[in-house]
């Protein structure tokens, strides 16, 4: 079982009050997934991503309604981990630990390709793996100062992203009504079925993967609602959180596709950097892609945090070896699991000197769907130890459908089966390593039970 992991988005004490918990989630989540995976999706889907993006937001309430129901009933540490756990036995706890800490593992690889192509707007002649390389050492240096220090700043970093993303909205919002000139001509406002969905439903279903990874984060806000002054709360944050966030992307991404016709987005862009690039705007493009760099360095540096912390404390429950639990005397710094997240990154360094120009969406793919593995089986542990029926059976079945609707999507087109293998290579490391856990489990029991 996982203990709960830190993150610099995390308050440490107090008394929580919903709306705090709503505001947090908000700041924490929108990432790099939102910044520039939404351009894949657009891409895929045309402007039926919208519906993609609110079908994703029905599924991640779901799941987040669940395990903020969970830890309100009986909050433990650990939480999904400790609740698979208690529902399935050690195996489940243990494979739900390393298949949350793969998933941000590759969060983590993802992010760093997204710090790599935002600064490739300003120097498109230099190697991807050269910024992806310059960002994993910042990151680096980011963990071996502290947390603390780093604490400081990530509430800054938050505020700048939602400045960003409201600077954004007001200026596209201007240009639609024309207050703003611009060299491109505005695509027509679709109105019949061809329009809405010019790659078909297949489009659709293809762009639900990306569209869940955007709100990836909702379950360290679970986790946090232990901290609302009334635990019962949690499934209101939630509601408020998610609400906010599916008001924020469908209102930007909609004024994107309102602005530049579907097609002209770039999986290696920003839609956001491509929907204002061509109005009289030389410096808002600039300014808007430094907002997206540091933003990106934020989740990336929170992602470095919660893998090192996750592996160490993996380590001290006796389900990751023991060396990883082991710290630095003066600073406390993990450094045999620090390794182990600098071999992370080193190898989304090697990927993107390999293979630089799907790189992005093989990993956001495959992050995506170990998130979703996760949060599939919180649903499934949840109607076991909550002994739900009624509406609350309904909405976890809409839930589930969602999830393997965007799982199965990933299949429908070339470019996403990478990642879908890619998820399917970890589930199959960790099943085997589950299997041999479980051999051992059982050896000592029985040596146990003999004394």
């Amino acid at each position: 079982m996982a203990k709960k992991t830190s993150s610099p988005c995390e308050p440490q004490k107090g008394n929580l009050k919903w709306w705090q918990l709503s505001l947090i989630g908000v700041g924490c989540i929108i990432g790099t997934g939102y910044f520039l995976g939404s351009g894949i999706a657009i891409k895929k889907a045309g402007p039926a991503v919208l519906l993609a993006f609110l079908l994703a937001a029905l599924g991640t309430y779901v799941v987040y309604d669940a395990l903020a129901r969970m830890n309100a009933d009986h909050p433990v540490k650990g939480s999904f981990c400790a609740y698979a756990k208690e529902a399935y036995g050690h195996w489940a706890g243990f494979s739900n630990g390393w298949v949350y800490w793969s998933a941000e593992v590759l969060i983590m690889g993802s992010q760093l390709t997204a710090l790599g192509l935002f600064t490739r707007f300003w120097f498109p002649d230099i190697p991807l793996w050269i910024f992806a390389a310059v960002y994993a050492i910042l990151g680096l240096l980011v963990v071996m100062i502290g947390l603390n220090a780093f604490e400081k700043v990530e509430n800054i970093m938050a505020v700048i992203k939602i400045l960003g993303i409201l600077m954004f909205i007001v200026i596209a919002a201007l240009a639609v009504f024309h207050f703003i000139d611009g060299s491109r001509k505005h695509p027509t406002v679709p109105a019949s079925f061809d329009m809405i969905f010019p790659n078909g439903l297949k489009g659709l279903w293809a762009a639900m993967i990306y569209a869940f990874y955007t709100f990836g984060g909702i379950e360290i806000m679970a986790l946090m609602a232990t901290k609302l002054k009334n635990p019962d709360d949690g499934p209101k944050a939630g509601k408020v959180m998610l609400s906010i966030l599916a008001v924020i992307y469908v209102l930007s991404i909609g004024l994107a596709v309102l602005l530049v016709s579907w097609n002209m987005f770039q999986e290696n862009e920003s839609p956001f950097v491509t929907a204002l690039d061509g109005y009289n705007l030389p410096f808002v493009p600039h300014v808007f892609n430094g907002i997206l760099i540091i933003a990106g360095f934020s989740t990336m540096s929170a992602s470095l945090y919660s893998v090192t912390d996750m592996l160490v404390n993996l380590a001290e429950d006796g389900d990751a070896p023991k060396v990883f639990a082991k710290k630095a005397t003066k600073r406390k710094i993990p450094f045999p699991a620090l390794i182990i997240t600098a071999s992370g990154l080193i190898t989304s360094i090697v990927l993107a000197l390999l293979l630089p120009k799907n790189l992005f969406e093989h990993i956001t793919t495959a992050a995506g769907l170990m998130l979703l593995y996760t949060w599939l089986f919180i649903l499934f542990t949840f109607a076991r130890l909550m002994k739900i029926k009624g509406f609350d059976q309904v909405k976890r079945i809409a839930g589930i459908v969602l999830i393997l609707a965007a799982v199965s999507g990933t299949l429908v087109e070339r470019a996403s089966r990478p990642g879908f293998f890619i998820s399917l290579a970890f589930l199959a490391v960790i099943g085997a390593a589950t299997l041999i856990m479980k051999r051992k489990w059982k050896s000592s029991e029985t040596g146990q039970q003999q004394s």
